[in-house]
């Protein structure tokens, strides 16, 4: 089972890497939140496969959807930046 201290270090190294940075940006390049979250989403799945490296057995399905959550949260959160600085 994984600790509290795994939990919040997964979430925390994905919110500083590149699924949090890069969704981030990703969202803030769309008005469409859909398309932000898909993108962001995306980054989560290419980070956690890239840095298995490319091996299928290697891949850890919680690190997996962790980084597909933190992406697809930090896209739409990018895409929220977007349409409030618009309207500001």
């Amino acid at each position: 089972m994984l600790g509290i201290l795994d939990l919040l270090g997964t979430i925390g190294g994905n919110i500083l890497s590149l699924p949090g940075i890069l969704g981030l940006a990703l969202g803030m390049m769309t008005r469409n939140w859909l398309v932000a979250a898909v993108m962001g989403g995306l980054v989560g799945v290419f980070e956690t496969v890239v840095f298995a490296g490319f091996h299928a057995s290697e891949i850890g399905y919680f690190d997996l959807a962790i980084a597909v959550l933190v992406g697809v949260l930090a896209g739409s959160l990018g895409c929220a930046i977007r349409h409030r600085g618009a309207t500001a």
